[in-house]
């Protein structure tokens, strides 16, 4: 037996516990075989992507007519591009971990890709999860925005032989289409990546080192090839403060551009073209005396900026050294070290947010502790209810209600923004966060708002017999309409929504939440018929639609 897969297959057991009921309810898949299987794909999609529950649980495709794809994620549009994620899973019973990844798998996916990023190909016989995730990607092809996909193929033995990796390359795909392999050996690892990282990295050249503020700096400049032997042996475990640490498997134009330059026959500028590495650790020491190429020894070493650029180090690498090359030693990047006082975490999440300002990423652990976000968190428990602002490991209760989701369900109920709720997610704690979190919001606006949006997402997660269409793709836009529908039964404006008043517009949720989705349908339904007239909407044409956010001044019109 495998220690790993062992490992792995005991966690399985209570992911099972933590979705079994969800997967009856909106998969149909009560069988304990195809649970595991499926918990198994649960686990690697949470893992890797580091998702939350319910968009880990959402990714999920599996089901007849699946394409071979198990769970595919779709991110926002960022430089005329957006990263598609397939993940395949192949769990065995026997944990012994030498069954390598099966062919046929590998045939599906390439099958799968053929298909989903071709918007004029049939699609046939497909469930309805993955034909909406289908569809939305189509949509944004057909807006022009190109996709970079990433397929990972995961099991519980070895990776592909080399008939598999031949069917890849037959495909024809080229860099467009980059392929992943994780086993139980790789999810232990980034599990466990909270384990100190202590290590020694030998510098190139002059560096300045100086005391500041109870803190030391060290800024020198470090070989690209000191820095894969780094990665390789720490991996993940190195990014755990990185809030970008898994951007690095995706192959976007940044990453092509760092691996270009090292691959040319100027590495030398390698230096230049890059904005460097900011790493933070408990302390560090060098020999005072040398004059340049210090070794430096590090405790609890963490890169904070820089993950992008060091995966994609790791990844030419590994690339070369298949080709019998070795990467130029005289690539180097600049790289700064922290050591920050071992009780000030405030410090390091300013750093993290700072460095990593360049381009949108996802602030939600970086504000938890901002002001705003503790006031809330007191005027919702007061309330009854739990503000989740810092993330945890645990699935959320009903009675909780965490960051990301609230800042949705604000900017689409009391913000009338549902595109921008929707679909523009790295911004809600960015440039988005004054609009969602002003002053004057309170924790009764925010537990309504997250109680109408999810009437209006269990809807979208499992759709009624009588639910419409769009119902797929506007839970947004109903929850706007639900919002207001709310207000005029309160007779408020929003900003008399609150504690005085907060028992009365719950049971107003509690007891008129059908009624008031059911109502928002139907303003829905008439607006597209003003935008389309009688015509028939494709599937496509309704993703478009909901993502541009069309409807939105025509709801705002509808007389409530």
């Amino acid at each position: 037996m495998n220690l790993n897969a062992a490992i792995i297959d005991q966690r399985l057991t209570s992911v099972q516990d933590e979705i079994r009921e969800r997967v009856s309810e909106e998969l149909g898949i009560k069988d304990d075989a195809r649970l595991k299987s499926l918990a198994f794909v649960y686990l690697c999609v949470k893992t890797l992507l580091d998702l939350d529950a319910d968009e880990t649980f959402d990714c999920l495709t599996d089901g007849g007519g699946d394409f071979g794809v198990d769970a595919l994620h779709i991110t926002e549009e960022m430089d005329g591009e957006f990263d598609v994620t397939l993940f395949q899973g192949k769990y065995k019973r026997d944990l012994a971990g030498s069954s390598n990844f099966e062919q046929n798998g590998i045939e599906a996916m390439i099958n799968a890709i053929r298909h989903i990023f071709d918007p004029s190909s049939e699609l046939g016989a497909i469930n309805d999860r993955l034909r909406v995730k289908v569809e939305q990607a189509r949509s944004l092809i057909r807006d022009g925005l190109i996709p970079r996909v990433q397929a990972i193929a995961c099991n519980n033995g070895l990776k592909w032989n080399t008939d598999g990796q031949t069917s890849i390359e037959r495909a024809g795909f080229g860099e467009q289409v980059t392929w992943e392999y994780v086993n139980h050996d790789e999810l232990v690892n980034i599990l466990q990546r909270i384990k100190p990282v202590d290590e020694t990295l030998r510098l190139s050249g002059k560096a300045v080192v100086e005391d500041m503020n109870f803190s030391r700096v060290c800024l020198g400049r470090i070989p690209v090839a000191e820095i894969a032997a780094l990665m390789k042996t720490h991996g993940e475990r190195l990014l755990e403060r990185n809030i970008r640490r898994y951007l690095g498997l995706h192959g976007n134009r940044v990453n092509e551009g760092i691996r270009a330059t090292l691959k040319s026959g100027t590495p030398t500028n390698f230096y230049f073209f890059n904005n460097g590495l900011t790493l933070v650790c408990d302390d560090f020491s060098y020999n005072a005396l040398q004059n340049s190429d210090y070794q430096v020894r590090v405790e609890n070493l963490q890169i904070v900026n820089g993950g992008q650029t060091c995966m994609t180090i790791l990844k030419t690498d590994e690339e070369f050294q298949k080709a019998g090359k070795t990467l130029p030693s005289e690539a180097s990047v600049l790289v700064r070290i922290y050591k920050l006082p071992k009780d000030n975490e405030d410090i390091v999440l300013q750093i993290t947010h700072a460095t990593n300002s360049q381009n949108p990423v996802d602030l939600k652990d970086l504000r938890a502790n901002d002001n705003k976000q503790q006031q809330l968190e007191q005027s919702v428990q007061d309330l009854g209810y739990t503000y989740r602002r810092k993330r945890m490991d645990t699935s959320p209760k009903p009675t909780d209600i965490t960051t990301g989701a609230a800042a949705i369900a604000v900017f689409a109920v009391w913000r009338q923004a549902p595109n921008q709720a929707k679909f523009f997610t790295r911004e809600h704690f960015g440039k988005c966060y004054a609009t969602i979190f002003t002053d004057s919001l309170n924790g009764a606006q925010v537990i309504i708002a997250a109680l109408l949006y999810r009437i209006a997402e269990n809807h979208r997660r499992r759709p009624h017999d009588k639910d419409p269409l769009f119902v797929r793709y506007a839970s947004c836009f109903i929850a706007m309409q639900m919002g207001r529908r709310l207000l005029k039964a309160l007779n408020k404006e929003l900003g008399g929504l609150d504690h005085r008043n907060f028992a009365q517009a719950k049971q107003f949720v509690d007891t008129q939440g059908e009624a008031y989705f059911t109502a928002s349908c139907q303003d829905i339904g008439m607006a597209l018929e003003k935008l389309y007239g009688k015509q028939e909407i494709s599937i496509q044409q309704l993703s478009a639609t909901f993502r541009r956010g069309d409807l939105i001044e025509t709801l705002k019109g509808v007389e409530i």
